[in-house]
Parts: C-alpha cells; structure tokens; sequence
C-alpha cells in the first residue's frame, strides 16, 4: 500500500527518529467524516482555516458561527456556513476552488478535528471534499469557554503592513496559541494547532519570530511541508476581543537537536483584523503538559 505521508513528512520523522510511531498513528487518518466527527462539527463555534492566496502566499485565519455552522453534508463533504472578512486575506481566494487545510477546535474540552480538502464556494460559504479526516491529541491547547460578548463596533476591519509593529510584537510574545498552515505536494494545505505557556514563541525582531517544536503525535504534517515548501501562514487569535493577527511568511527548522526541533519565522506580510463577530472566549486554564518557557539567546538564522 502507499504510504499515508509523502516524502517530506518522511524526511522529518526520521529526522526525529519516530517513522516507526508515524506509521502506528498514520493508520487513524481517513477520507471520511465519522459519525462521532459529524457530531462534532456541528457543535463547533469556530474553524481554522489554512489556503494559498492568488498570488500563492500561505495565510490562516478563523471563522466562527453558531453551532451548526458547520456540518458533514455527507460522509466526505464538510459544509460551511461562513466566509472571511471584508480585509481577510483568504477571502477572495474561498471565493474559488481552492485546496484548504482546516481545524475544528474545541478549547473548552481541548478537542481538535483536522479535515484537508478541495474547498468549492458555495451561496452561504463552502464545501471541502475531505482527502484526510482525523483528531489529534489535546496536548498544549489551552482551556477556554465561549464569553458573551457585544457586538463589534463597525468602521475599519484591517490594516497591513509589512512588519510587526510594537503592538503587535507584544501580541505575538505574550500569546499562548497560534495556528500555522503549511503546504506539501501539488498544493495540498495543512493547518495545524501550536501552544504553550506565553513567551514560548520569541520575537527576534520585527519580522523574525522562532518557536519550539513540542514533541506531539509524530506525524511532523507541518515540518515535514516545510522540509519541500518553506511557505507559511500563521493565525493569532485575540482570545479577549475576537479579532486576529495573520502572518505570511517563510519558515525553517533548526534541526540541530533532533528531539527538539525549532522553527524560525520570516515575516513577509502582516494583516489585523478588527473583530467581526461577538464571539470572545474566557481567560485561559493552560495546558498542564505546557513545557516550561526557556529563553536561550539564538542567533538570528536565515529563512
């Protein structure tokens, strides 16, 4: 049979020394929606979801809605109900067929349900057509619940830039979760979960960031798209207000300890959305598996 991960998830697994567990845990991905999965989504207030803009820049961002927002249409299909922001850089690209890495993620519970896929749009938001359909552990994610919220003055959704401003510098080393997507080959998109106790992702400079790979569930989806594509989006959502920081961007890991990889972060692109919906979550319980936050001094590596 073909292997479940293409040459690049490979190369990272024996990098780390863990193809043999890839192996074991790959056999839990499917083409399906299961229907314990189905039930899921349909409780779900929020989806993460990684694409390729048209000028090809990787970028991650967040839709929220009611539960039921989301549904499995039927066992291969994830419908939709929401679409990106005026401002959102994925929001022409979702007007189209695209190939979308997402993320159904319940902090309360500290669940998370990864589906890949051909998104098509549809009149109310889109369709993906599943390719891969599996849960990963609750390792790092930080325990939230949903907060009332009013609704979100009106006015400006987004400014852009080219660098981090000292706002948003502080944003990013003080946050406790972010989400990167990341793509393989002929343009299959993945976005995966990253957390840990605030400061674990450094900021170098303006547009330098580096953060710590936790040891997870093997599979290396992300360094292993980024051992063929350095491309790289990366989501930070503002638990407190509902609005986010997008990046796009280059990665590269250091490898030079196989156990504990890093990943150093170019920024090329950075986008703020204002908040465009009345969902807020709580102050978070943070994971208790959370590695406590080392500051070495690492020089700055190229990208």
């Amino acid at each position: 049979m073909p292997s479940t991960f293409h040459p690049g998830e490979r190369a990272a697994q024996a990098r780390a020394g863990v193809a043999d567990r890839a192996d074991h845990v790959g056999r839990s991905i499917g083409s399906t929606i299961p229907a314990v999965a189905a039930r899921f989504l349909t409780e779900r207030r929020m989806l993460v979801v990684g694409a390729a803009d048209r000028e090809g820049r990787l970028w991650a961002t967040a839709l929220t809605g009611e539960p039921g927002f989301l549904r499995a249409a039927d066992a291969s299909t994830l419908a939709v109900a929401a679409r990106p922001a005026p401002g959102d850089p994925l929001a022409e690209a979702l007007a189209a067929p695209v190939e979308v890495g997402t993320i159904a993620l319940d902090p309360a519970n500290r669940r998370r349900m990864r589906l890949n896929g051909r998104a098509t749009p549809t009149a109310d938001g889109f369709t993906v057509a599943a390719a891969q359909v599996y849960a990963n552990c609750p390792k790092y994610i930080q325990r939230r619940t949903p907060a009332s919220s009013p609704a979100p003055p009106g006015g400006a959704r987004a400014t852009a830039g080219d660098r981090l401003s000292t706002g948003q510098q502080l944003a990013v080393s003080t946050a406790d979760t972010f989400f990167v997507a990341s793509a393989g080959p002929d343009g299959r998109v993945d976005a995966s979960h990253r957390g840990g106790n605030p400061g674990f992702v450094q900021v170098l400079g303006p547009d330098r960031l580096r953060w710590p790979e936790y040891a997870g569930n093997a599979m290396y989806n992300t360094l292993g798209n980024l051992e063929l594509d350095p491309s790289a989006g990366l989501l930070l959502p503002d638990w407190e207000t509902g609005g986010s920081l997008l990046l796009t961007g280059r990665a590269g890991v250091d490898w030079s300890d196989p156990k504990a990889p890093a990943v150093d972060y170019a920024v090329d692109r950075v986008v703020e959305l204002a908040p465009v919906a009345a969902l807020t979550w709580s102050a978070p319980e943070f994971s208790p598996v959370n590695p406590p936050v080392a500051r070495p001094h690492h020089p700055i590596r190229p990208v």
